[in-house]
């Protein structure tokens, strides 16, 4: 996929054969080695490893907390949910599920907002995210909380990043299906993807925080973007639709404080020539993704030290765009991209 596409083509055809820099992804595993606050790393191309190393006293079979990287696996469960009819789709107003639970003197906007806008961070809601987030996990009924929040946009204008967003999806979930968001993530990912999903933070009604603190092994995370990158199959299994994908790799908005853009629960940023979409938790919880490349990128880290302190996410970014993309480019091409806008300071992290 070259850079400046509209779309997304989930399951491009196989990248060209290219002579691998084995020399550059060494440097690269060493510069990681060097940041202090990075727990893991794991580098597949065409599905071969090219590195798995394990930091800081970290596994790559144990559960990590992977913060708002999250709300891209919360992005997987919708998509499966509408591929199954448990919800009708994108534009199905978020209020039929959740009329319950909005206050009488709520917003009548909030009957507006569907899950293409939740899922997109185009809600229009104030954010719960950032300096709210404790108001609100301390509040008594976060789904409700959530839905009494003032206005700042209209549904469906700018992003405005919020796990509340998230959350309300996950209550979806749980209401329209009548299980809860732990048995979905278990039988429609975990099991086919073989990788175990432990139970994460709940709120005080019992439904499971939607866009924050599951917990996924390194190499369970790495395998969910694998899957991705083949189109939503993994070992033959369907697991996720390959129109979901392309959909949810759409750009729908960007990110005020990066620039990237955002499409259903993932960013996407240009490196040297090729679209990156990732998945970005606090701290530095990274899952990159690269079909036209082959690529898949894992990075863990220390999930209590902001990531942007000190621009770490700006080093993640480079670890890839800098190290791993160009081992995999012609050297013809090596010089012709750039960065893109990962060299500029990140002024907030994801919640």
């Amino acid at each position: 996929m070259v850079a400046g596409s509209g779309g997304a083509a989930a399951q491009p055809a196989s990248p060209p054969p290219v002579a691998l820099d084995a020399r550059l992804i060494e440097e690269t595993v060493e510069r990681a080695k060097s940041l202090p606050n990075l727990r893991s790393l794991i580098i597949t191309h065409n599905g071969a490893v090219l590195t798995e190393q394990a930091l800081g006293g970290a596994r790559l079979d144990r559960p990590t907390n992977i913060k708002s990287a999250s709300k891209t696996i919360m992005s997987a469960l919708v998509g499966v949910a509408i591929e199954r009819g448990v919800l009708q789709g994108v534009d199905q107003p978020v209020a039929s599920i959740l009329e319950r639970s909005i206050p009488e003197d709520a917003d009548p906007r909030v009957r507006q907002i569907t899950i293409g806008h939740l899922l997109s961070m185009r809600a229009g809601l104030e954010r719960t995210s950032g300096r709210n987030y404790g108001a609100w996990i301390s509040s008594g009924n976060w789904v409700r909380d959530a839905l009494s929040r003032p206005f700042v946009d209209e549904p469906g204008g700018r992003m405005l990043y919020s796990t509340g967003s998230t959350h309300l999806l996950s209550a979806a979930l749980t209401r329209a299906s009548k299980r809860s968001t732990l048995e979905l993530a278990r039988d429609w990912l975990g099991e086919p993807l073989d990788i175990a999903i432990a139970p994460w933070t709940r709120d005080p009604q019992g439904i499971y925080l939607g866009g924050n603190e599951m917990a996924l092994s390194p190499r369970a995370l790495h395998r969910f973007g694998e899957m991705y990158r083949q189109g939503g199959t993994i070992d033959g299994k369907r697991v996720v639709s390959e129109n979901w994908i392309k959909e949810s790799w759409t750009p729908r908005t960007s990110s005020p404080f990066t620039g990237d853009r955002y499409g259903y629960g993932w960013f996407m940023r240009d490196m040297r020539g090729h679209t990156a979409h990732y998945a970005w938790g606090f701290g530095g919880q990274m899952l990159y993704v690269i079909p036209s490349l082959g690529l898949t990128v894992t990075m863990t880290s220390d999930p209590t030290e902001p990531s942007r302190e000190d621009n770490y996410i700006g080093q993640l970014h480079a670890l890839v765009a800098d190290g791993i993309v160009p081992a995999l480019l012609p050297k013809q091409q090596d010089t012709t991209g750039s960065l893109g806008s990962s060299a500029q300071p990140t002024s907030a992290a994801p919640l």
